[in-house]
This record gives C-alpha cells, structure tokens and sequence, in this order.
C-alpha cells in the first residue's frame, strides 16, 4: 500500500478539490454575514502559510491565536497546522492573567488576533510573554488598540497580500504535533494538550461515523463550539472533509443571531453546550419562530436538563447527547442518531478508536463493568498521553483517568454520574451532587441548578444547592426540595437553597463551580 499521512491538510485539500463551491459562513453582526467558499479559504490558507514562513515560522513553532470562529481564523488555523507548526488557540473569555500564563508555557512569538480584541491582547501582553508579533484577523469588528509600542503589529491580510511564493503542505510525519488547548479549568488548573495530525485525523474519521455525528455533504452545521476550546469538537476538520456548509457564529451567541443563521442558511445541524439551546429556545418562545431547517441538536460539555430537552425535541428537533473532554481530542461517546428514547443523562457509545475502562478509586479495573459505578478510563489514538511540558505521561498502561464517574449499560450506553473532584464528604460518607442536579433541574421551572459542598463543623460538608429560575417561575425552596423525595437518601437533601439571577458559566459555557465553590462554599 501507499505510503500516506494523516494530516489534517488533506481535510482542506479534499474539500477544495470536490466541493469548492461550497459555502463557509460567518455572522458578522447587525444581522449581516460573510461568505466564502472552500476553494477560495484554501487559497488564502496557502497565503497565510507562505506568509508565516516568511517570518521564519516552521515545524514546530508554535503561533497563538486569540479568535471567535469566523473564516479568517480557519483560514488561520489551515494556515498554521499545514506548514507544520502548532497553533495555539486562546479563548478570549479567559482573563489576562491565565492567558499570558498559558502564552508564557507555549512560547508562541507571533499572535493572530481579532481585531475586537485588541484590548484584552494590550492586558495579556503588559504581562510579559514571547510575542514578538501581532496579526489583526476580522477587521469588520470594533477595533480597539495595542497599547505596546515595542510590538509589531499588522493585518494578516496585509501580511499574505506581501507574501510572495509556496509552501508545500503535508511535508512531515503525521504524527507532528499540530493544536494546543489547555482545559478549561473549571474544577482544577488549566493544563496543556497538543494535539498530533495523526489524533486529530483520526479523531475525524470518528465523528464521521453515522452512528456519531453522521454528516454529509447536504448538510449545514451551525457550529457554536468556539474554535478556542478543543478543536471546536473537531467540526473545523469533520465539515470540510465531507465538503458540508460551514456556518461559522463569531463573537455572536445570543438566540436572535443564531435563529437568523438557522433559517437564512438552512441549517440541518447545529452543535454547542447546553445554555447556548436554552437560549435560542428562550428566543423562539419569546418570538413565535420557528426553524423548519433543524433537524438535530448536537450537545455536550455539560449535562442537558430534561426540561430543555423537552421543549426542544417539542418543535421536532432531534436532540444528540454526546461525552467528550480536551484531553481526548475531545469525542468520546455519542448517542446514536436515530436512538429511541433515552434519558438526557445518557452519553451514548464509544465509536471504534476510543475503548472505555470502569475502575476503583485505586485504578484497578472493576470485575463488572455493567451496571456498576466506577472511574471512567479511557485510551485510544486521540487520548492525550501527557500534559504539556510534563515528562512523565498521565496514562497508567495506556489508559488516561477521565476524572468522572460513570455507569455503562447492558447495552453499551454510557452515563457520566459525576465528577471525583465534586463528591461531597459528609459524615465520612459521600454524596454525589450530579444527581441532585439531575432531579431538581429536571423541575420545569429550574434552567440550571449546582450542588456544591460547605463546610460544615460537625459534618465536615453540607450540599447546598444554587438554582437560577426560568423567567416568572416563582417556586418555595421547601416545593423545590421535595422533588428529592424518594430519589435520594434523606441525608442528600442540601441544607439550604441559593438563588442567583445568572448562574455562573466558564469560559466555555459550563456552569463555574470553582467560583461557586470560591463564593459560596465556606
């Protein structure tokens, strides 16, 4: 057989030679959007690579990007990953301090920026990192300035409009590193994960599969997954490959922007965390709209209530759990498409390239890997083996600690039943707040609910739950409490009952229990 490598390139390569009329798409706001085509981003793609090398960028190096998902930062990332280096995604909700601390751990000299932020990049920069160079990206965004006077700071498209002659894609072993992404931090330190062209290929050939994500070249993808966090679920390689639209949000996310996207562009399928759905579904309540077009929610990062599940597959769009984390790439399982009913708890099956492990709390395989709950592990070609700039790996013969909790089926189904780090001690025995949170944000009149510990001087901690109410529900913390009832034991019941306006999201829209912890767990 040919010798052929598996690099992420070839994505690009593919979609512009068989499908170049096909359209990628970005909101720019005020309800317009831009458009291209594959052909045409894989030409500028090209220019950002020769453009890259010019300022002596090659195998290896790592550029940071600091970007919403728009198709001047594809074009970025193609740009980056083609030549050989390793690009460096930042997300911009993050605050100054983690960004210049992650940028300090990469060592990127040169930073492709959005324009909108040039702001946030003057406070990163003020704390002392390797950036040498900035490249203005989405110029039809606000511009602020870089209050840096030692940098030099251009447009990118300046930069491949002066770039003069090619570089080869491809040129180097599949398994060279091509993406960086640290976690997202929201119950620990953010740590590193570089990404192969070998994983990443992979790791495509995956989520292509019919029983995953299943996409085809009819199909419109609204991807809400930002860019900046784990490979936007790998949609920016998975898209393309099957030569389907691209519709790419910006910087935007609220429900009147996305339900624009979805009717003007006929969006088949759109794929983000849970409150970006809870928000278009908000929108659609509020506006009487409907979206003909969508036919499935793809969802995952953070648990789906029941009741947002209901009110979505209500107006006949299919809704898709899935599991997946930074550390592998990041799919692991998926509900099946057509799968009958489930409950919104389930995560689905793993697709061929990923095996799951059940174990004790020492690591050691349990002997019944149904129906049991134990500590899931995970490995396959897309499962990190070490964290950035670590020496020893993190897997233990081959196999990586998810850090959650989780039951499989007798059917295969796997079920995420916690975090390790969030069980609460108390009295020397444990409670698990995730099914807490799954019975009461289960309540119609609940749209997201935590359970954290306090501490407690005779118990050592106490659950307290932090509900945020649908618009208008008014409901007593007594009436809320008892939904617990016969689902739990009665030492599980919190002790009290916060309300918050908003609850507080991450960076990457799952609820921030490290604040939470932070402001209301002493």
């Amino acid at each position: 057989m040919q010798p052929y490598s598996l690099t992420v390139d070839k994505f690009l390569d593919h979609a512009a030679k068989w499908h170049p009329r096909s359209q990628v798409v970005t909101a720019t706001g005020a309800g317009e959007s831009s458009r291209t085509d594959y052909l045409a981003l894989r030409a500028q793609a090209k220019r950002v690579s020769v453009a890259l090398a010019e300022r002596g960028t090659g195998l290896g190096d790592i550029v940071a990007t600091l970007a919403w998902n728009t198709h001047e930062h594809l074009e970025s990332w193609y740009g980056i990953m083609g030549l050989g280096a390793i690009c460096h995604t930042l997300n911009p909700r993050l605050l100054p301090t983690q960004l210049a601390a992650m940028l300090g751990r990469s060592g990127a000299r040169i930073l492709i920026l959005s324009a909108d932020l040039q702001s946030l990049a003057s406070e990163v920069l003020a704390r002392g990192t390797a950036i040498e160079e900035v490249l203005l990206i989405d110029e039809g965004l606000s511009a602020g300035r870089i209050a840096d006077d030692a940098l030099k700071v251009g447009t990118l498209v300046d930069a491949t409009r002066e770039a003069a002659g090619e570089v080869e894609w491809g040129r180097f072993d599949e398994d060279a590193p091509c993406g960086l992404c640290f976690t997202s931090g929201t119950t620990g330190a953010p740590k590193g994960v570089t990404y192969t062209h070998r994983g990443n290929y992979l790791h495509t050939l995956r989520q292509l599969q019919a029983d995953v994500a299943g996409l085809t070249g009819e199909d419109a993808i609204l991807t809400m997954v930002p860019m900046f966090h784990a490979n936007a679920w790998g949609l920016p390689f998975s898209v393309p490959a099957v030569g389907g639209k691209l519709v790419l949000p910006g910087r935007h996310a609220d429900g009147a922007t996305l339900a624009r996207l979805i009717v003007e562009e006929q969006v088949t399928l759109g794929v983000g965390v849970p409150t970006v759905w809870l928000g278009l579904m908000d929108h659609l309540d509020q506006t009487g709209e409907d979206l003909p077009s969508l036919r499935r929610i793809m969802v995952g990062g953070a648990a789906m209530s029941p009741s947002l599940m209901e009110r979505i597959e209500r107006r006949g769009i299919r809704v898709q759990t899935t599991w997946g984390m930074t550390e592998i790439s990041p799919l692991g399982t998926a509900m099946p498409p057509a799968a009958g009913a489930r409950p919104p708890s389930a995560s689905g099956r793993p697709a061929i390239g990923i095996d799951l492990m059940l174990a004790d709390a020492s690591g050691t395989a349990l002997d019944q890997q149904r129906g049991a709950e134990g500590h899931l592990w995970v490995r396959g070609p897309s499962v990190v083996e070490r964290y950035l700039g670590q020496a020893e790996p993190v897997t233990r013969d081959g196999w990586f600690d998810t850090g959650d909790l989780a039951r499989i089926d007798e059917s295969g189904i796997l079920t995420i039943t916690g975090r390790a780090k969030d069980l609460i001690k108390s009295g020397g025995e444990w409670i698990n707040p995730a099914e807490i949170e799954a019975i009461i944000g289960a309540h119609p009149d609940v749209s997201q609910a935590a359970v954290i510990g306090r501490e407690h001087a005779k118990w050592g901690e106490r659950p307290v739950l932090l509900v945020e109410l649908r618009d208008g529900a008014e409901i007593g913390d007594e009436a809320l409490l008892d939904t617990l009832e016969g689902k739990v034991a009665n030492w599980w019941r919190p002790d009290s009952v916060l309300r918050l306006a908003n609850m507080p999201l991450a960076a990457t829209g799952k609820i921030d229990k490290l604040r939470l912890r932070s402001e209301y767990g002493r």
